[in-house]
């Protein structure tokens, strides 16, 4: 073999190589990732099925139930727009609390009921996350449009 094939085949084995080493890294964080949605976004079926995602919201005041284990819990988490139920068995945050926000991981069941597998409270009074914040706003919006239609049908009777 020239000195010039050596150099070409070390430079082929290389970028194949690479090419491997690039592939399983993407292939072993492909199960790691996890998507946000609201609940919104889950009622539209947006949201993935058999696969872990995550959704945020508020925690619905007084939804909070505890089963007699006392590690189940049910409550709902609403983007102001849909609600929708989650029942976790763990250990709770220490800030988690109705009316703050939270973001849950887990998989939608078929009985329409998210089932956590992690719970994370909102740590900041300031903080929420962009995506939260956007479909809250758009809630918001939803809202005022709809009152606004029902004002001026009930103004024009």
């Amino acid at each position: 073999m020239k000195r010039r094939q050596k150099i070409l085949a070390f430079i082929v084995a290389g970028v194949v190589g690479l090419g491997i080493a690039v592939g399983l890294v993407l292939y072993a964080l492909r199960g790691n990732v996890s998507l946000y949605f609201t609940p919104t976004q889950v009622f539209d079926k947006q949201a993935p099925t058999g696969r872990n995602f995550r959704i945020g919201g508020l925690v619905v005041d007084h939804s909070l139930k505890r089963e007699r284990d006392g590690l189940t819990v049910h409550f709902q988490v609403t983007d102001t727009d849909k609600t929708m139920p989650v029942v976790y068995t763990g250990i709770l945050p220490d800030l988690f609390k109705e009316g703050k926000g939270v973001v849950v991981e887990g998989k939608l069941g078929t009985d329409g009921v998210f089932h956590a597998s992690q719970v994370l409270a909102k740590h900041d009074e300031n903080y929420m996350p962009p995506e939260a914040k956007e479909a809250l706003a758009e809630a918001k919006k939803a809202k005022a449009k709809e009152a606004a239609a029902k004002a001026a049908l009930a103004g024009g009777k």
